[in-house]
């Protein structure tokens, strides 16, 4: 027979020699780690080797070629000489110099969990850390260590550990400049006015995590990426904010890396990660336009720019659930290039369309995020892009807040970091490029880069989410009422000049002239004191109503307005919350212009236990779970067992009407004497909306204690604990006879 013939016969007859031939071999272990598989032992499958915590994989991918060999992938893909996989022990940097002091031990590289200390010369103050310990992904803790004798016009900006600085002069205007030592890459901007340089990172491996992000997404990310806070100095490292203000635009720009060493679980996580950046910035009703790309070897645009879905977040969310990993199948590299050579194209086609002389394009600010490991294989360096989206916005050193390029891994990602950080921004004193261990990290990261500082409309609802936000920015309507001394009551900040609140704060004292309302918070210069210029009380409220009963205390109506006698200027520490059957939070809701009170009720308050928070007397935000029909019954029955207060009760109705919401069961807190008249509100498409008032409750936690920090819980024997909130659905007619003019009502 022909060879030819023969070879042909094989092929189609045989399918298992074929594939054989062209798998790859499966020698692939790595010494003290383990591997996955993208698609098996078949050409184009990514072998990604893992290790376990202190330690890196040498080296971290491979690709099994079409010839049936392992390509060993560098940095930008590229193959390198075969070697034995093992995964290789972490080690920080050690410190290429230390001015003015000295340290200890003195070692080439140090393992993980070991110490290095700092000492300062005489006459020399110790700024810093004295005490760093190398982290388990090579980074040292703490903050850069730095011996300063304050000659310096500025002060002495540090060497961080495993920096070249050079420049020693800190006189006005002098600059420094930093490289990294051998196998280091610096992140950050290479050269400083007097500030901190940016720390460098191990090349190996090659995808460490951000320093301090896990634990620090608990307490404070202020040393890595910032805050809204507005008293956060300057001088301090933080990431640019994405600036929020209602009037000029913001295009947005999400590109969503679906190449082949991004697996298809991390693209999901790329995609709820995207979802939940669309959702949040849609929240502050600005003028948005938001871009979706996915791109491997190609870019493919969902959205562009100029679409007019893109302003829909509806549109957006719809086609962001809705992107296909496999529509790249057919071109797996990765083309960061390309994808934002795509955005450049957008932004020219957007010039032309409204004039480049125009107020109207010059004034659109401008932030790519692109979600990726960064493992550009294809298209070349990315810088050219990245050039031309500069000149064509015309990026100058008074236009740089028109433009931010985010780079960010989210997931188990064996991130090129060196990459990450090239492709990113690079201002001085700012990050731009980050490693997150998943989308509620992203998200924590997200609120840090929106600047709400500059939102300065009555715009209901907002609150600082970031993780280092203080108290009063998460609720910035909250304020404190008190006569001269004792503080007695809360309420709620409900637009610039009127608040709400319970009427039996004002029992406790027939002349309120003297009263004060402290807006913003109360410990800080952002506090200020209001006098009220009038106060409307329910004239229905009377706590004795009922004596005859045998109700000794009843708080039906128990609600009450002041009118501020000046108007509060926004902030982050002053905001209105939003109130339901309101066009405002019909707005924060996305509801259709047609819509009711009754329909804010059924999406606000349906269930039958709704989570819920009040705000307590140290200004934390505690949870609660609002009772509703059956739920309701349940909660409210107990009352019947507070024989004290009410000695003769036959029905619990007669004192808990239907103008009550309950809370107080199994896991809530409960609201101290004090904490009266404050909002019961509840979180929606990240807007908060007040639902009810704190009223009354059976059991006060805070009572004997002087700690504000302190709830005791009810004692065995007594009254199981209830409170009683105001629902302010039910007494829509009289706050609608006071608020007209000031807010604008749906029909009920």
């Amino acid at each position: 027979m022909d060879p030819l013939v023969a070879l042909l016969c094989l092929l189609p007859l045989c399918p298992g020699l074929a594939a054989t031939a062209t798998s790859c071999p499966r020698n692939v272990n790595i010494t003290g780690g383990s591997f996955t598989l993208s698609q098996g032992w078949a050409p184009g499958s990514v072998l990604t080797y893992s290790c376990p915590p202190g330690s890196y994989p040498s080296p971290a991918s491979r690709m099994c070629r079409s010839n049936g060999r392992w390509q060993t992938l560098g940095p930008t893909g590229s193959s390198s000489r075969a070697m034995k996989a093992t995964c290789r022990p972490i080690h920080c940097p050690a410190p290429v110099s230390f001015e003015n002091g000295m340290f200890s031990p003195r070692l080439g590289a140090y393992p993980v969990g070991a110490n290095l200390s700092f000492e300062c010369d005489e006459g020399f103050t110790l700024r810093g850390s004295p005490l760093r310990s190398c982290r388990p992904n090579g980074v040292w803790d703490g903050e850069t260590t730095v011996c300063d004798n304050g000659a310096g016009h500025c002060p002495n900006p540090g060497t961080s550990v495993g920096v070249v600085r050079k420049g020693s002069s800190f006189c006005l205007g002098d600059k420094v400049t930093y490289s990294c030592a051998s196998g280091l890459v610096l992140t950050g901007s290479a050269q400083r006015e007097c500030q901190d340089s940016g720390p460098c990172y191990p090349l190996a491996p090659l995808s460490p995590e951000m320093p301090d992000v896990a634990p620090a997404l608990g307490t404070s990310l202020s040393h890595l990426l910032g805050a809204t806070n507005p008293t956060q100095k300057k001088d301090e490292n933080v990431a640019r904010k994405i600036q929020i203000q209602r009037s000029g635009h913001l295009n947005l720009y999400l590109l969503l890396d679906a190449s082949k060493s991004v697996s298809e679980e991390d693209f999901e996580i790329f995609k709820q990660s995207a979802s939940s950046m669309v959702d949040r910035i849609f929240s502050f009703e600005i003028n948005v336009s938001v871009a979706l790309i996915t791109f491997a070897s190609e870019p493919n645009i969902i959205i562009s720019i100029l679409s007019d879905k893109a302003q829909d977040v509806t549109e957006v969310t719809y086609h962001l659930e809705n992107a296909q990993y496999k529509g790249h199948e057919n071109g797996t590299g990765t083309n960061i290039y390309k994808a934002l050579y795509s955005v450049y194209i957008m932004m020219n086609n957007q010039m032309a369309l409204l004039g480049m002389e125009t107020m109207a394009w010059q004034e659109i600010r401008h932030a790519i995020i692109l979600l990726t490991d960064g493992k550009s294989n294809m298209g070349g360096s990315p810088k050219p892009a990245v050039d031309g989206i500069k000149d064509i916005l015309n990026i100058k050193q008074n236009r740089n807040d028109y433009l931010d390029i985010y780079a960010i891994g989210v997931g188990q990602l064996d991130v090129d970091w060196a990459e990450l950080n090239q492709v990113a921004s690079q201002k001085d004193g700012e990050k731009h490029a980050f490693k997150l261990p998943d989308a509620a990290a992203l998200r924590q990261v997200f609120e840090h880069m929106l600047d709400v500082s500059r939102l300065t409309g009555t715009i209901c609802g907002v609150g600082n989410m970031s993780a280092n936000a203080s108290d009063q920015e998460r609720a910035p309507w909250h304020v404190t009422i008190k006569p001269r001394g004792q503080e007695t009551c809360r309420g709620a900040l409900i637009s610039d000049q009127w608040v709400l609140t319970a009427a039996h704060c004002f029992l406790q004292a027939k002349d309120h002239s003297m009263w004060r309302v402290i807006v913003g918070d109360p410990g800080s210069r952002w506090g200020k004191e209001f006098l009220i210029e009038k106060e409307v009380i329910h004239p229905g409220f009377d706590v004795r109503a009922k004596e005859g009963q045998g109700i000794l205390e009843f708080y039906g109506d128990d609600i009450a307005l002041l009118k501020l006698a000046q108007k509060v200027k926004m902030s982050t520490h002053a905001r209105p919350i939003c109130l339901p059957c309101t066009m405002e939070a019909n707005m924060a809701l996305r509801r259709s212009q047609g819509s009711t009170c009754r329909d804010h009720e059924a999406e606000l308050l349906t269930p039958k236990i709704i989570p819920a928070h009040f705000v307590a007397l140290n200004g934390s935000k505690l949870n609660m779970k609002l009772r509703t029909g059956t739920e309701r019954a349940r909660c409210i029955e107990v009352v019947s067992q507070d024989r004290k207060t009410f000695p003769n009760l036959t029905d619990v109705g007669e004192v808990v009407t239907d103008q009550f919401l309950c809370s107080g069961m199994e896991g809530d807190a409960n609201p101290c004497k004090g904490e009266s008249g404050g909002a019961v509100f509840l979180e929606r498409r990240f807007r908060y909306f007040q639902v009810g008032l704190v009223s009354w409750g059976l059991y006060n936690p805070c009572y004997g204690a002087s700690d504000k920090n302190v709830r005791r819980k009810a004692p065995r024997g007594a009254p199981p604990p209830r409170d009683f909130h105001m629902n302010l659905f039910r007494l829509q007619p009289w706050l609608r006879q006071h608020l007209e003019g000031v807010l604008n009502f749906l029909p009920l």
